[in-house]
């Protein structure tokens, strides 16, 4: 398996123009188009430029390059879920700097992740139900709902994993009222509000993107109703977990 780096730069242009000097033969032959066409390119899709197959001190690595702006507005906002949903699971962070909006971005991402998987989750579950929610959001989107491939995917990212999901999620599981958490015990005990209310309160809380695709999935063309609106109305619906699977991003990896 390759190893998989991120690397968050606040210059793009010059960052690959450094790296060119230093690791040309990191990179395709879009090289020969220099650093601004690559950063160029690196904006459409995910807002991410990856080098592939790249020998490292006796193995392979690949690494990705993302301007932090475009971090942060993924993890607040979840336009492809790409990077987020990949920061919504363990992850060993090398190095960061002191940026305040990215460290609020980060927690915010997380407690986004908890919030979507509150919705698709029934009333009462457990912590691994939890986790494998979140893993999930990057694939179907609920758990419970993956088959074969994915399933597994899911499963071996979360069974081996437990600890280090507790770790990164447990600060923001202490604060919510809805969970009690049994540190002695190592396991949480949920008791979910499946009421509308409870359930709009939630459904406003999910990231601006997310919010969007729900709204266009339930209103019907020409009736162009706000968000807040729509957003009620699925609170009132029996499926409303399905529909927020349904809206979520679909961002495979």
């Amino acid at each position: 398996n390759m190893l998989d780096f991120v690397f968050a730069v606040d210059d793009s242009v010059t960052w690959h123009m450094m790296n060119l000097l230093k690791n040309r033969s990191h990179y395709s032959f879009l090289k020969v188009f220099g650093p601004k066409q690559i950063s160029s390119i690196q904006s459409y899709g995910a807002g991410i430029y990856y080098n592939t197959l790249v020998p490292c001190n006796g193995r392979m690595i690949k690494y990705g390059v993302i301007s932090t702006d475009t971090l942060i507005d993924d993890l607040l906002h979840w336009k492809t879920l790409y990077v987020s949903g990949r920061l919504q699971k363990p992850v060993k962070i090398l190095t960061q700097n002191e940026n305040s909006k990215l460290q609020a971005a980060l927690v915010s991402n997380l407690k986004s992740a908890v919030t979507a998987a509150f919705l698709m989750l029934p009333e009462s579950f457990s912590e691994e139900d939890l986790y494998m929610q979140i893993a999930g959001l990057s694939y179907s989107g609920d758990f419970r709902m993956i088959v074969g491939e994915d399933r597994s995917k899911v499963q071996n990212i979360v069974k081996p994993n437990v600890p280090h999901f507790q770790k990164l999620y447990s600060n923001i599981l202490q604060d919510c009222p809805q969970v009690v958490y049994k540190h002695h015990l190592g396991r949480l005990e949920a008791s979910i509000d499946k009421s509308p209310e409870g359930q709009f309160t939630q459904l406003m809380a999910l990231p601006r993107t997310l919010q969007q695709k729900i709204t266009s999935l339930v209103d019907p063309p020409g009736k162009n109703r706000d968000v807040e609106e729509v957003l009620l109305q699925v609170a009132h619906d029996p499926d409303c977990g399905f529909v927020v699977h349904q809206g979520r991003p679909r961002s495979v990896f």
